[in-house]
């Protein structure tokens, strides 16, 4: 006799058959003529990348920068030192300023510096704005916000900065613009570091302070030497850091060890045959004056940059969270790949800006598919003809994941707008699923059979 249960089984089953309600899973199949199903290899791969594709860009605000471009104000020219003769006083006790060691030089406003790159015929003569030939070079003023500017690459911030650290940060800056580094970096003019010279000389003038020493008696030359008759009552004072120093002149020509004396910059050497405090004293005064009303000018246009740079920065962001808005809310024109079948996030997922975006990118971003319900040799890539010609023909990209080293196809393989993943079932899980659907059918048949 049959049992009573393998009646049912069979009755149930095939009632459910006979009204449509087993399982149907879906599946990529080749039995529409318009479907074409292709393996992924790395030939394939090439075949399906070499599709057309822009990616979308992002707007220009988001490549702007905040930077007004513009450079800082000045204060002019220091005016010349006045000088007036007076009578020979007493021979000036000796107070030499204390030997220094600044350190390495070091870059600041007005310096001129020189990039010189190589040429023949290498890749550094497409470098724009740069001179790109062996004997030919470029020079570049450090404005007074601390940065030269270079044509294509921007400003580069360089004031306080050694020889070292300079051509560190323009290689990386280069380097950054995917432009060929090689160059070369100088102090063609040493603006920044000066020492100004003073009273009883040939020609009151201004020094440099370059990359070597400045000795005192190398300052005095540059200026014309001590202009006066009466060597035994000159006296040379250096005003330095708030203090002030002296050395007689008779003293000075007979001490090497004070002729060598080295000055820094910010250093003011007065030369007077004569002691008069007040003279001297005002030749310095009239230094420290010019300076703080540098100063003052100098923190004005600081200020007024700042204020500018603040307002710009405003705009932008304020210009890119309307971008961000928009995004959120759906009104920005996007290209969508989709997501189907075993996967675990189902849906549309945005292709980037500015790149394409790969099958790995797309599948594994959005969580991959699930090993124990998923059929990782089953994943397919659905991608319509753009071929208005064939309407309606079907490319499905079959990658077969059962060896995991067939996803490295996947970081190779680019995805197009209104692309479709589809990751198939495991059989299992068909057969799971059409168990869950005919059991209760089962149960409630039995039920009304015992009834």
């Amino acid at each position: 006799m049959i049992p009573i249960f393998r009646i049912i089984l069979v009755t149930s089953v095939m009632a459910l058959s006979g009204c449509g309600a087993v399982y149907i899973a879906p599946q990529v199949s080749e039995a529409d003529s318009n479907v074409r199903i292709v393996p992924v290899t790395a030939d394939t791969v090439l075949a399906a990348n070499r599709s057309a594709y822009a990616p979308k860009s992002l707007p220009d605000v988001f490549f702007a920068s905040a930077g007004t471009g513009g450079s800082l104000r000045g204060a002019g020219d220091l005016p010349d030192g006045s000088l007036d003769v007076q009578p020979q006083p007493e021979v000036q006790a000796l107070s030499a300023p204390p030997p220094v060691d600044p350190g390495p030089y070091r870059i600041g406003t007005g310096d001129v510096l020189l990039i010189a790159t190589r040429g023949n015929g290498s890749t550094v003569e497409q470098l724009t704005g740069l001179l790109a030939a062996q004997s030919r070079r470029q020079g570049y003023t450090v404005q007074d916000d601390g940065a030269i500017a270079i044509p294509d690459v921007g400003r580069i911030v360089l004031a306080g900065l050694t020889l070292e650290e300079a051509e560190a940060k323009v290689f990386q800056t280069l380097v950054e613009n995917r432009i060929d580094p090689s160059f070369s970096l100088e102090v063609a003019e040493f603006n920044s570091s000066r020492v100004t010279i003073g009273g009883a000389v040939g020609q009151p003038s201004v020094a440099p302070v370059g990359l070597t020493p400045l000795r005192l008696d190398e300052a005095l030359a540059a200026a014309g030497g001590i202009a006066t008759r009466d060597l035994d009552f000159a006296t040379i004072r250096i005003y330095r850091d708030a203090r002030l120093y002296q050395i007689p002149v008779q003293t000075y020509l007979e001490r090497p060890d004070l002729q060598k004396t080295r000055l820094i910059a910010g250093d003011s050497v007065f030369v007077d045959t004569s002691y008069e405090l007040d003279q001297a004293q005002a030749y310095f005064t009239e230094q420290i004056t010019l300076q703080t009303l540098r100063n003052t000018a100098r923190q004005q246009a600081l200020n007024e940059l700042d204020q500018a740079v603040t307002l710009r920065r405003a705009e932008l962001n304020e210009q890119r969270s309307n971008f961000d808005a928009r995004l959120d809310l759906g009104a920005v024109d996007r290209d969508y790949v989709y997501l189907s079948g075993e996967v675990l996030k189902r849906g549309r997922v945005a292709l980037p800006f500015g790149r394409t975006a790969t099958l790995a990118d797309t599948l594994l971003g959005e969580g991959g598919f699930s090993t124990e319900k998923a059929n990782p040799a089953q994943i397919y890539v659905l991608r319509a003809s753009s071929n208005p010609r064939d309407a309606g023909t079907v490319t499905a990209w079959h990658l077969d994941a059962r060896n995991a080293v067939n996803l490295i196809l996947a970081t190779k393989f680019e995805m197009r707008p209104n692309d479709i993943i589809f990751v198939e079932e495991q059989p299992i899980t068909k057969w799971n699923r059409t168990l869950q659907q005919i059991i209760p059918s089962l149960i409630t048949n039995a039920a009304q059979l015992a009834n």
